[in-house]
């Protein structure tokens, strides 16, 4: 398996590529993706934003194998998604894919070390314990990895998640507004890691958000509405990401 570390840099990790996306038939058909190509450079952090029912969740739901595109070709780095079946998706996800989710999604019954190991524990491979040891270091994590979710606060569960998701050093990490069920102290946190991730250990990450200070901490920062990408900013500010939203907006009511 080709690691994060290994991915060279400004390759690319992820792309879509005249990808369509219909839900329904008929007079009840949804496009929710309307040939959208883009692609999402290795070591970069990626924000992903648009007006509700823009395509950016289905998109991400897209790249990660989630979901099925109608049509066009989606690949995690040199992997072509369509025609895979759902074994070899399964262990795609699991070996070269990391996800962060709004719901944390941790395993109530284990703890935070058992949760963090999980995917590996799944996959039957060995844990890297000098990288488990920088993960949890730099995490913040070391006094909390015998306790288990609730006996933790929603920004260190998020926390473990992000760990979870690093910690099999996966190609790239897909966000899901990762920081949305966290007040503004443990987003910070976790946009703080997000950040780090991609700085001092390479890795690529892309998150669906609606909000411009979370975009704030991305690379770049793409914007879908009604199904196409329509804009894109890099080394955003939260202002700058804040006027493109209100413009989208606005065209959105007109």
């Amino acid at each position: 398996m080709t690691s994060a570390t290994e991915l060279p840099q400004g390759s690319v990790a992820a792309s879509a590529q005249h990808v369509i996306k219909k839900y329904g038939a008929g007079d009840t058909e949804v496009q929710a993706l309307r040939d959208v190509s883009i692609d999402f450079h290795a070591g970069q952090f990626t924000a992903i934003m648009g007006p509700s029912g823009s395509g950016k969740s289905t998109l991400m739901h897209c790249l990660a194998g989630l979901d099925d595109a109608s049509s066009g070709v989606v690949r995690i780095g040199d992997v072509t998604l369509e025609g895979l079946s759902d074994k070899e998706v399964t262990r795609l996800r699991r070996d070269r894919i990391g996800f962060v989710f709004q719901a944390f999604n941790l395993v109530p019954t284990l703890t935070a070390r058992e949760n963090i190991t999980l995917p590996l524990d799944i996959a039957g491979r060995a844990l890297d314990q000098e990288w488990f040891d920088t993960v949890v270091d730099r995490l913040g994590l070391r006094d909390r990895l015998t306790h288990r979710p609730s006996e933790l606060s929603g920004g260190q569960q998020q926390r473990v998640a992000c760990a979870r998701a690093l910690v099999g050093r996966p190609d790239i990490i897909f966000g899901d507004e990762p920081t949305g069920n966290l007040d503004s102290r443990s987003s910070s946190e976790v946009l703080s890691i997000l950040r780090a991730a991609v700085d001092e250990f390479g890795q690529t990450v892309v998150i669906v958000t609606h909000d411009p200070r979370a975009a704030s901490y991305a690379d770049r920062v793409v914007f879908l509405a009604d199904g196409q990408l329509v804009h894109e900013l890099h080394k955003p500010k939260a202002d700058d990401v804040f006027a493109v939203m209100r413009g989208l907006g606005e065209d959105e009511g007109n």
